[in-house]
């Protein structure tokens, strides 16, 4: 990370930025749209796709930019690039082909039209930045598979709980300590929060209902924990996880010292001060360091709590980008063969003929699993959930399967994630 602000202070200097297009308006897009415009020069947003095309005009208005040109084209991009226009386009396609773009940042928190986009990225050499954990933890293997084959980056985000921690993992190792847990921590958890309970606190902080009621009933907190898992390496140590109730992220390594699973280990924390980002679990049996530890107040081992108490997701994926483009570094990306899995369990007794409404929906929320057991169970991925009709009954907090449900016909979702599963089989 030391060298990335002046790897991009030397681009400014020779007028050469990083060229980004950005996927998505929404909060998320917005926000990296404004901190890539005001915050660093080296890189130059020369893009916003977004359906509405007046969501891509306010973005870029939000940061004092209010000359765009509409494109429709990777032609008329590329012309607009060259002429230093700023552009926008309701077809995320333009951006993706556009020869002169350097990475994409995917925001847009789809699955199914998330895959189309990244997979347009990789297919004409874009480095490929998701604020989509939804997608990455659903079909992130595969689809590095397929950025490996194209030779690009792909990649999570810097600042979003799954980037801090794998940073974090990384230092731990660094130092020469063994990772042995990593995870967020969380404020709330409530498996049976819904859009209806979320309605107030959405409409105060101009927010969507259903995104504040994943977020409290696990289900972005699993699929964060996913792609963290995914990266390290780690499983769980049971469906669900622990998820501790503790006073401060300190007490974490007292209460996971006689649950460590070998391979290492994704869980959270619930309500532990300081409330926000994520922390490690480093462990440590050398009689040497455990005293240098000890001197540092780092405590008697042999585990040892290292943190970072905030999480910037839209302010520091700019430095993701950089990562990518200028050290073909991945801040956070799939090790391989899927270590863990979100599956969906019903949030109420569900009837014969429901369709399944997804994520922060009132039918179903997602647990963390390791992959294998999801597998064997024939688990119904949340990712994939949205649009499955049940074919017989459910009851609540019992897990849903393929074989309760009838799948939406013909989404590439479903392909990738059977390309997957047959390919990361046992």
């Amino acid at each position: 990370m030391i060298p990335i602000d002046r790897m991009l202070a030397e681009r400014k200097a020779q007028d050469d930025p990083i060229l980004v297009g950005l996927v998505g308006a929404g909060y998320s897009g917005r926000n990296i749209a404004y901190q890539i415009l005001k915050s660093f020069p080296g890189l130059r947003l020369v893009a916003i796709s977004n359906r509405t095309l007046q969501k891509a005009r306010d973005a870029y208005a939000l940061a004092g930019v209010t000359e765009v040109q509409v494109v429709e084209t990777p032609g008329s991009l590329e012309s607009a690039i060259k002429e230093r226009r700023f552009a926008i386009t309701a077809d995320p396609s333009v951006i993706c082909e556009a020869g002169l773009v350097d990475a994409v940042i995917e925001t847009t928190g789809t699955v199914d039209f998330g895959a189309r986009v990244v997979l347009g990225a990789m297919a004409h050499r874009k480095h490929t930045v998701l604020m989509n954990v939804e997608l990455d933890s659903t079909l992130g293997p595969i689809l590095k598979v397929r950025a490996d084959r194209a030779g690009v980056v792909y990649t999570n985000s810097d600042g979003d709980e799954p980037g801090v921690a794998m940073n974090l993992i990384r230092f731990v190792r660094t130092i020469g300590l063994k990772p042995v847990v990593a995870g967020n921590l969380k404020g709330l958890y409530d498996p049976y929060r819904t859009p209806e309970t979320q309605r107030e606190l959405a409409a105060k902080i101009h927010q969507q209902a259903a995104k504040l009621a994943s977020f409290a009933d696990g289900t972005k907190l699993s699929m964060e924990l996913a792609v963290l898992a995914n990266a390290a390496g780690f499983g769980v140590a049971k469906r669900g996880m622990y998820g501790p109730a503790l006073g401060h992220v300190d007490e974490s390594g007292a209460f996971f010292v006689d649950k460590l699973i070998e391979k290492g280990m994704v869980d959270f924390l619930v309500g532990a001060k300081p409330s926000t980002g994520a922390f490690v679990l480093g462990r440590s049996e050398d009689p040497v360091k455990k005293a240098y530890l000890e001197y540092l107040k780092m405590g008697k081992g042999p585990l040892y709590v290292f943190y970072r108490p905030f999480h910037l997701p839209q302010l520091e994926v700019p430095i993701t980008v950089a990562r990518a483009v200028l050290l073909k570094d991945a801040t956070v990306a799939p090790a391989g063969r899927p270590s863990c899995d979100v599956v969906t369990i019903a949030k109420r007794d569900l009837k014969a003929g429901e369709a399944l409404d997804g994520l922060g929906g009132f039918t179903c929320y997602g647990l963390l699993d390791n992959y294998e057991a999801s597998r064997t169970e024939r688990a119904l991925p949340m990712g994939l959930s949205e649009g499955c009709r049940l074919k017989r009954n459910v009851a609540k907090d019992h897990l849903i399967t393929y074989l309760d449900v009838e799948l939406p016909a013909s989404r590439l979702s479903d392909e990738l994630r059977k390309e997957q599963d047959e390919r990361f089989a046992q």
